[in-house]
């Protein structure tokens, strides 16, 4: 058989074994594109080499033609095009934009490499990719929107026992780290070794630097001897960075590939790192005042707030005093999966949502006015909000690195606010908290919006509840005659028969589930949207404004 066809057809024959085809893959088994081929109604590939274009045909992962000479060309190349089998696939469309996050960012990790994308579904809908600064590009880009402290990444890269790494970094004025890591082009997720490594030898370094170099004046080193070390979060605080590793044969913690598990890319990782920041901070004086300052600033900081940051380490794991919050009024079901808690804007509704609810499943937690601005606070700020604290306490699962995604007290947390500009900008604020501080939840799917009717219209005695201006305008010329309308302005104009009715109900109710599509162009928008800098959120609203349907004035 053709090897093209043994490639296509037969399991564990892709090109990384032997070491002939090529030295780095981000599959483990060599069966991904066997596996494309079994399950697409039909798959053609064409091959050109030796001046001549080889084609062949495969319908339901078998050949139905052999292996033919169709053409001639100089060009050397592979070219496969398949079509999803709709027997086994409920949606074979492909969604343009989700493929254009995941190829910006191939050509991110691959410096000088252009990627084009083409949607012949639309005309002359093309987007192409080329990035010859690679990750130092990668994190000017992440860091577009933000006020950074030294204009460019600084970058390091070296190969150590096979394994290639390449890691770039830039500090912003911000207080929230935002670091991505990838093995073999793959975005580990949940981080592993090479993060492992990164965020160790970061720390090493900049507190053997503050220990050792004096500041400006030349009087005193940035830390005497005696003093606390700057910890991992200080020296991470507003520091945007890419890691990138290629090796031979890369261990991931399950098919899912989000975390790496080779122990030895943990040194290789802190070597690499370790000598490149080392000669920088002291080759770069200037840039290393900002970064020790930055730091400086996040340990006074954090030495301030020790009260609020004991309160997470308390016996229980969680902010608060053990008990759960007074106003939460909870559910008797013991089982999380069955369990939903509402967070409800102001204490009006959720008197109303506590009378309505259904109290074996549904715990309610009243929110008063809007939460703090997590993307413009340190933790010891967000730490004193009573709100979130309640919030924390509540769902059981802590915050940032100490949260536990195993305890979750509710499988279902549903944001419920009025259908006004307020209760968005609630929303907003308590979506930025859970990216920022829970992502996990919004990553299983545990972020719900609640949908409460925005109309009811009275029509021969019954009560038709309609949730935006369309369905109202296709009741109305289904009526005859005069209804009565009320455009509801906020939750607690329903009293808790309606709320629980129109909202809360499973049976009736309607629910928006939160979804990362894309965690790079999510991070860039809280930023847009929330961050300090007013220039971006104007652009931004200059630039979408009229695209706006409902405008609340």
């Amino acid at each position: 058989l053709p090897a093209v066809t043994i490639v296509l057809t037969k399991l564990h024959a892709g090109g990384k074994f032997g070491g002939s085809g090529y030295r780095v893959a981000g599959g483990l088994h060599g069966v991904g594109i066997s596996v494309v081929n079994a399950l697409s109604e039909w798959l053609e590939v064409e091959v050109t080499r030796d001046k001549k274009i080889f084609f062949q045909r495969f319908e339901k992962g078998d050949a139905v033609s052999g292996l033919k000479i169709i053409g001639k060309s100089s060009r050397t190349g592979t070219k496969i095009t398949f079509k999803p089998d709709p027997e086994i696939f409920e949606e074979t469309n492909y969604d343009f934009d989700t493929i254009t996050h995941r190829l910006r960012e191939i050509a991110f990790l691959n410096a000088g490499v252009k990627i084009i994308l083409r949607d012949e579904r639309e005309e002359n809908k093309e987007i192409s990719y080329k990035y010859n600064g690679g990750i130092s590009e990668f994190v000017s880009y992440l860091n577009k929107n933000k006020d950074v402290l030294f204009s460019k990444p600084i970058c390091f890269k070296g190969k150590k026992e096979d394994i290639e790494v390449e890691a770039a970094l830039q500090y912003n004025d911000g207080y929230l780290e935002n670091i991505l890591s990838f093995a073999n082009n793959i975005n580990t997720e949940e981080g592993g070794t090479h993060l492992v490594g990164f965020k160790a030898v970061i720390t090493r370094v900049i507190n053997d630097y503050a220990r050792n170099n004096l500041l400006s004046n030349g009087k005193k080193p940035s830390l005497k001897e005696g003093e606390n070390n700057l910890s991992g979060n200080d020296v991470r605080e507003g520091l945007t960075a890419v890691i990138s590793v290629k090796l031979l044969n890369p261990q991931f913690e399950g098919q899912t590939k989000t975390k790496l598990g080779n122990s030895e890319v943990r040194g290789v990782v802190s070597y690499i790192v370790g000598e490149g920041l080392n000669n920088f901070l002291n080759e770069n004086p200037s840039v290393s005042k900002r970064i020790l300052a930055k730091s400086i600033s996040a340990l006074n900081a954090r030495e301030a707030a020790k009260k609020a940051r004991n309160l997470i380490r308390q016996k229980n794991g969680m902010l608060g005093l053990g008990a759960l919050p007074g106003k939460l009024a909870d559910c008797s079901e013991k089982d999380p999966l069955f369990r939903e808690i509402f967070l409800v804007e102001g204490d009006s509704a959720g008197g109303s949502a506590k009378q309505g609810r259904d109290r074996r499943f549904q715990a309610i937690l009243p929110l008063k006015g809007k939460i703090l601005n997590v993307e413009k606070a340190r933790l010891h700020k967000i730490l004193d909000n009573n709100e979130i604290k309640s919030m924390v306490t509540a769902l059981g699962i802590n915050i940032g690195e100490d949260l536990d995604i195993e305890k979750l007290r509710y499988y279902k947390v549903i944001i419920m606010t009025d259908a006004d500009v307020d209760g968005a900008h609630i929303k907003t604020l308590l979506l930025t908290f859970f990216f920022r501080y829970m992502k996990p939840l919004i990553e299983r799917g545990n972020i719900y919006i609640a949908q409460p009717p925005l109309y009811k219209v009275e029509y021969n005695k019954k009560n038709h509840y309609l949730f935006d201006d369309q369905e109202l305008e296709d009741k109305l010329k289904e009526i005859e005659g005069n209804p009565r309308i009320q455009r509801y302005k906020g939750l607690g104009e329903m009293n808790p028969e309606q709320l629980w009715e129109t909202t809360m109900n499973p049976e009736n109710r309607v629910l928006k589930r939160i979804e990362l599509e894309d965690n790079i162009e999510a991070e860039n928008m809280f930023t847009i949207l929330m961050g300090s800098k007013v220039e971006p959120r104007k652009d931004f609203i200059y630039k979408h404004g009229l695209e706006v349907k409902d405008l609340d004035i």
